[in-house]
């Protein structure tokens, strides 16, 4: 959820800025809900993006919609101000950090990032900030109006009897699958010679020179190197178990002795202490897996693949036992983004973009292929397609948490529906003359 989402935020930025940057949009306030005002390129971006994804092309009704969803939101935001809904530093960062990442691959440079927007990197990282701050605060608000719906079997069977049959969706096919992956091990030679590059780095550090400047030079954390090294403000939980119980104990300006987690060797300068959290920096390097590292750990796989296609031990088994994956306690079963078991072509692309599962039946196990885990580092990887699910129409026998999860979010909309009809009432809400004539679903303009 959270990249799709951002992918779509980013998407719709980028476009704005373009738009304001190429004189297409004359900016103008269009509403005003509390203390919060709505821009007319806020409407214009948020439409290029629908544009693109779907191709509308009603100017006006399609406006006017995207007013509505953000004055929502903003009734939301008000309500989280009012409430003094907290969001902390740690809460964005990580989002925010992502987002500036690909914003950066859509323009190359910052340079070009500027050229084209006609906005600085810092200034739009500051507007990024702005609108996951005002996301977080509006889920928080959104999430203590529908804590309590909950919705019953019985509910979920009228729900999808109310639905036409000819308006039913056609589910397309899907695919459960289940993983096993090997990650090569690194030899100890390796990490030994990593280890004293780190010592002569720590060294250089205590002597005197700046780990800032060491960390952009020499760290393979692409996310931290380019800011000297620095994570930001963080807080027990947020990192790994050794990197945390090397960063904690540190005083500002200490630097840590060599410490190894699953991402590779570190060493760690506290920056400031804060309350329960803590701003550090950190200088990695991955020690480098060699040929016969590699070769090794593809016959361990191999053997342990055989043995499942012998009937010696089961997929599920091998998973548990052999498995380097965080999917190893379940048994190999992967879920996608939505905590869900079932994906479609799309999805499963996402998760293993190195394999065309379209190409399998159910019960296959594909080839042992090299891939990217979760944390951007070589493995070998074998899928089983444990269930294959034709096209069909939803139904509640095969879909039944699809339908679910409708029939749960329609009720909590009208939840929202109905705590916002009533707020209406009670907040100071401006819309221009230009949009009143929209067909709103709520009495936004007080007529």
């Amino acid at each position: 959820m959270k990249k799709t989402a951002l992918l779509i935020l980013l998407a719709a930025l980028t476009m704005q800025l373009a738009a304001q940057n190429k004189g297409t949009v004359v900016d103008q306030v269009v509403a005003v809900v509390g203390k919060n005002i709505i821009k007319l390129s806020d409407i214009e971006g948020n439409y290029a993006q629908l544009r693109v994804q779907k191709g509308y092309e009603n100017p006006f009704e399609n406006r006017c919609n995207i007013l509505e969803s953000m004055l929502m939101t903003k009734l939301l935001l008000h309500k989280g101000l009012i409430d003094s809904v907290e969001v902390t530093e740690q809460m964005i960062a990580a989002e925010l950090d992502w987002s500036m990442k690909n914003l950066l691959r859509y323009y190359n440079t910052k340079e070009n990032l500027q050229k084209q927007t006609g906005r600085s990197y810092d200034d739009i990282r500051e507007t990024y900030a702005q609108i996951i701050t005002e996301k977080y605060i509006t889920q928080q608000v959104e999430e203590g109006i529908t804590a309590n719906v909950k919705i019953t079997p019985r509910e979920v069977q009228e729900y999808y009897n109310a639905i036409p049959k000819d308006s039913l969706p056609t589910i397309e096919e899907e695919y459960e699958m289940a993983e096993i992956e090997m990650m090569p091990l690194v030899g100890d030679a390796e990490k030994d010679r990593v280890r004293m590059e780190l010592n002569k780095l720590r060294e250089r550090v205590l002597k005197g020179e700046s780990f800032s400047m060491l960390a952009t030079l020499y760290s393979e954390d692409p996310g931290s190197a380019q800011k000297g090294g620095e994570l930001g403000f963080f807080g027990r939980g947020d990192m790994v178990g050794e990197f945390e119980a090397a960063a904690f104990v540190l005083k500002p300006g200490e630097v840590s002795p060599v410490i190894e987690t699953k991402f590779g060797l570190h060493i760690i300068q506290l920056v400031e202490r804060r309350g329960n959290t803590i701003n550090a920096r950190h200088i990695l390097m991955i020690p480098k897996v060699s040929t016969n590292d590699l070769v090794a750990t593809q016959k361990k796989m191999d053997s342990v693949i055989t043995l499942v296609k012998n009937g010696t031990i089961t997929f599920e088994e091998a998973a548990r036992q052999y498995s380097s994956s965080a999917t190893k306690s379940l048994g190999g079963v992967v879920s996608n983004a939505s905590m869900g078991n079932r994906f479609n072509d799309e999805l499963a692309k996402q998760q293993f973009p190195e394999l065309d599962i379209t190409k399998y039946n159910e019960g296959d196990i594909t080839p042992i292929q090299m891939a990217k885990n979760e944390s951007n580092q070589n493995v070998f990887r074998v899928v089983k397609i444990t269930k294959k699910v034709p096209t069909h129409k939803a139904n509640l026998n095969d879909d039944y948490d699809k339908i679910y999860n409708a029939a749960l979010q329609t009720a909590k909309n009208e939840k929202v529906l109905d705590w916002a009809a009533k707020q209406i009432k009670n907040t100071y809400i401006r819309i221009n003359d230009d949009f009143k004539s929209c067909p709103f679903k709520l009495n936004w303009t007080g007529k």
